[in-house]
């Protein structure tokens, strides 16, 4: 059986969000918004919120200065994962991972193809474990965010899914 076991208590996490655009501002960030009150909404902290312009430095420092801070448990990126010359992300935080959550890609990218048909392709969703906090890079539109959140992420980060999520996972991420 898999799904959310209402019976069991829910555990919220700390979530901070980046948004990678070089034409984004604070009033425009849609995409970001979306992701934001849905953390919020799911009721989860959203502990720091940011744009960062398609700038690989930039948003390694970003993402490098979220993964040091022990109260953050999860970034989520939205924007600069397509194919095109400023599109960054992956190449950004891919050297920061520790390990590589291949199976995120594989799964966004069927619940995308629901969406979007081929076009999933031109996407370079990832995820990975970086100094214990868990990253996801997902595209920048509304539609790819909402996905992502509603049709893979949420259930990853509520401690009540089953038969396993990634919340259960993080007291044991540091073991050696």
């Amino acid at each position: 059986m898999h799904g959310i076991n209402e019976s069991l208590a829910f555990v919220p996490v700390s979530i901070a969000v980046m948004t990678v655009s070089d034409t984004r501002t604070a009033q425009t960030d849609t995409s970001g918004d979306i992701l934001a009150q849905r953390v919020q909404d799911a009721g989860h902290t959203l502990a720091a919120r940011a744009i960062v312009t398609d700038d690989k430095e930039k948003i390694a420092a970003q993402v490098k200065s979220w993964i040091a801070a022990p109260e953050i448990d999860v970034v989520i990126s939205t924007g600069g994962t397509g194919l095109t010359g400023r599109d960054t992300t992956p190449e950004a935080i891919t050297p920061l991972f520790e390990k590589t959550i291949e199976g995120f890609s594989v799964i966004f990218h069927q619940v995308s193809f629901q969406s979007v048909g081929l076009s999933t392709l031109q996407s370079r969703a990832i995820a990975g474990l970086a100094n214990n906090t868990f990253i996801f890079a997902l595209p920048g539109s509304n539609g790819a965010v909402k996905d992502g959140w509603d049709k893979v992420i949420s259930f990853q980060l509520d401690s009540r899914h089953k038969p396993c999520n990634l919340v259960e996972l993080m007291p044991r991420l540091s073991e050696v």
